[in-house]
């Protein structure tokens, strides 16, 4: 069964008390649940992790070039500022899906702009926690639709 990461950044691990009525209710664990379920109903095994710390995204991202057939990844705040992350996601040569909760171009105008979307395959945002399934929606499809 082909390998998923989905990858989760700082202040996710607060979903469900953080901000609900811009992050919604549901928490981390209920999102990677049925997250999971979604993949495995596609055929695909779908590991989790989350960090607030940018190194250990930039590590997880390398160890999945070896491990995984693609990435989706919430990156959190480190979506707007970090290079490093951009940097990990081009040279991991995976398809990689950004993914926010919410819409980020509604908010703060320091939300409006992605250091990693030039590095990844496309971006899903503003759906709350149901841009998780549409993100692994369109990661299996390209994943299935590759010769």
């Amino acid at each position: 069964m082909p390998v998923l990461l989905l990858l989760n950044g700082p202040n996710l691990n607060l979903l469900g008390t953080r901000e609900p009525d811009i992050y919604g209710a549901r928490t981390l664990s209920d999102i990677e649940t049925d997250a999971r379920a979604f993949a495995e109903a596609r055929g695909y095994e779908l590991m989790t992790k989350q960090s607030n710390h940018e190194g250990d995204l930039v590590d997880a991202l390398h160890e999945a070039r070896t491990t995984v057939a693609g990435v989706v990844f919430n990156a959190g705040a480190y979506t707007h500022t970090s290079i490093a992350l951009h940097d990990a996601i081009a040279g991991i040569s995976l398809p990689v899906i950004e993914l926010h909760l919410s819409n980020v171009h509604a908010r703060e105008e320091f939300r409006h702009h992605s250091m990693l979307a030039r590095a990844c395959l496309g971006v899903i945002a503003g759906f709350g926690a149901s841009g998780y399934q549409l993100a692994l929606d369109a990661l299996i499809q390209h994943l299935e639709s590759k010769p």
